[in-house]
């Protein structure tokens, strides 16, 4: 198996830094072939602007549509090309980063609006009365899977279904179902460590083995049971999840996770 990591911590020596070290070296063992994109390390550009799309930047800059223009002629930064041909290259994607104000760190953020451009991620597919373009399920980035592997600061009843957080699912739905199930990708549950700022060793002896598990069983874990979109579930070209599909007392997000 081909795994890409992409690890979104500044400081190496953290419990970030720890679990992707211990990824690569638990992946590596047992015989994968990995790669790394550390972000801060690289020293990533987390902005979009004119100078991703070369020649192809318009005046007034449109990104979507400029993207997809530097997409197709080739023309994108080599950094932007270099990520996106990990992600072709990859069989599983590992995001490794810390739950930052509900949310991924803005430099992870940048990657995926920079290396997600239009025509890779997006715009691709038939447009029709009974197809919406392939995404939700299908896409360039089908067959392949990931993982979020999140460190959290607060404690786990914090993120519950009655938490103040909110759960933990509907924080990482955006992340999960909005950039990764949308080009096609199948999402594994999450690995998420509460109470990361107050880890103890002890603590942090069992989490590493919980992780080595994960780690371990990518291949043979069940992902998520995203709705796709092409296949009867959603009325096009509305995309409402047709009535009476929805489990009894669910609502939300919730909605578009068959079961």
């Amino acid at each position: 198996m081909k795994t890409l990591i992409v690890y979104a911590h500044p400081e190496p020596e953290s419990l970030n830094g720890s679990l992707k070290d211990l990824a690569v070296s638990t992946l590596e063992g047992a015989g994968h072939d990995v790669r790394v994109s550390d972000l801060y390390a690289m020293g990533w550009k987390a902005a979009v602007d004119a100078a991703d799309y070369g020649p192809d930047a318009s005046v007034p800059l449109k990104v979507a549509r400029d993207s997809g223009r530097a997409f197709d002629a080739g023309t994108l930064t080599p950094d932007v090309r270099a990520e996106q041909e990990k992600l072709l290259w990859a069989d599983t994607v590992v995001f490794q980063f810390p739950l930052w104000w509900y949310a991924m760190p803005a430099i992870l953020k940048g990657w995926v609006d920079r290396v997600f451009t239009y025509r890779f991620a997006y715009g691709v597919g038939e447009h029709s009365a009974t197809r919406y373009g392939e995404r939700y399920g299908e896409g360039t980035l089908a067959g392949r899977r990931a993982l979020l592997s999140v460190t959290v600061g607060g404690p786990e009843a914090h993120y519950a279904a009655r938490g103040i957080n909110g759960p933990i699912d509907d924080l990482l739905f955006p992340f999960q179902h909005g950039v990764l199930f949308y080009p096609g990708i199948d999402v594994l549950p999450p690995f998420v460590l509460y109470g990361a700022d107050r880890m103890t060793g002890e603590e942090y002896r069992d989490a590493a083995k919980a992780w080595e598990q994960r780690l371990l069983t990518l291949e043979s874990t069940e992902p998520i049971a995203f709705r796709r979109q092409n296949f009867g579930d959603y009325e096009i070209p509305s995309l409402n999840l047709k009535e009476g599909l929805e489990p009894a007392g669910r609502t939300g997000f919730g909605l578009h996770v068959r079961g």
